[in-house]
């Protein structure tokens, strides 16, 4: 079963000034949602941000997360 923290962890080591916030929200390992502020996103499209979070989990989106409900935010417009 994969966990809310190993998420928070592959996203906060792969994406620069990264905060991640990541819930289980079905208790199940597979269904999870996260908010994510990383500087990578500023000067991003909405979908680019998402595939940045995307690309840094990898396979892991494929094999161990079913579903990933996603809100990302560069750190003026979540601070802002």
């Amino acid at each position: 079963m994969f966990s809310a923290e190993r998420i928070k962890s592959i996203l906060e080591g792969a994406l620069p000034e990264c905060t991640a916030n990541v819930s289980d929200d079905a208790n199940d390992g597979e269904h999870f949602s996260a908010r994510v502020v990383s500087s990578a996103f500023v000067g991003k499209s909405l979908v680019q941000q998402h595939q940045l979070v995307y690309a840094a989990l990898g396979d892991h989106m494929r094999r161990d997360i079913h579903a990933l409900a996603l809100k990302t935010y560069t750190p003026d417009r979540w601070n802002g």
